[in-house]
């Protein structure tokens, strides 16, 4: 393959990222490689499904790159035991015997692209580039989150249930009626959420209880 230049795209997603590949075919792993190293990606190759299940994966932005038939584990149930633990990796498969069977079973399960071999090599980095960006903004979906879940756990028994019932939309007299409190506590106790959550507004707290899933559970 010979040396191409990069685009601006392709250059912010090699930043702190990694390509895994999974192929038993040592010629398709060698090719790969150079592929996604020309473009500055730092790549992980694995001969069989078993050697990445085995090996620690970084805490970057990755893809993975999955040969649909390999030998023992296949790449679809491969994609099976990847959900199972829980490890939410953009998968890009590659077949050359790809059928429209498996092409909609891997797509259902969250694959990113299905490329037929042989295929472009802009074709395959064009699909490693987008999985690399939707794993980095799943992650960052993720990291804030945890950082929500943070200041949450700060908060009082009373003051997680006076957020419950605000994100219910219920006003503060709604709230002391509810919980058998006068509402100047109400006030109080919401002013000291509003500040442990670092919310800037009503709007900004209720976003904030609304990716966390605080909600008020009737009895």
């Amino acid at each position: 393959m010979t040396e191409r230049p990069k685009s601006s795209r392709e250059q912010s997603s090699a930043r702190e990222s990694i390509v895994f590949v999974v192929e038993d075919d040592p010629l398709m792993r060698r090719a790969l490689s150079n592929l996604f190293e020309s473009v500055g990606l730092q790549v992980e190759m694995f001969g069989a499904a078993s050697e990445m299940l085995q090996s620690k994966l970084p805490d970057v932005a990755s893809c993975l790159v999955l040969d649909v038939r390999l030998p023992g584990l296949s790449g679809l149930e491969f994609q099976t035991e990847l959900a199972k633990a829980n490890i939410h990796i953009p998968i890009i498969f590659m077949t050359g015997h790809g059928d429209i069977q498996m092409t909609v079973r891997a797509m259902k399960e969250g694959a990113v692209d299905f490329l037929t071999k042989p295929f472009r090599d802009q074709d395959m980095l064009d699909a490693v580039v987008k999985a690399i960006e939707r794993d980095r903004e799943r992650r960052g979906a993720d990291r804030i989150v945890r950082d929500l879940q943070t200041l949450f756990d700060t908060l009082s028994t009373r003051e997680r249930q006076i957020l419950a019932l605000v994100s219910s939309g219920l006003m503060n007299k709604q709230i002391a009626a509810e919980l058998g409190l006068a509402e100047i506590t109400v006030k109080i106790h919401r002013g000291h959420l509003m500040k442990k959550m670092r919310a800037r507004s009503l709007a900004d707290l209720l976003r904030k209880a609304e990716r966390l899933g605080v909600r008020h559970d009737k009895p």
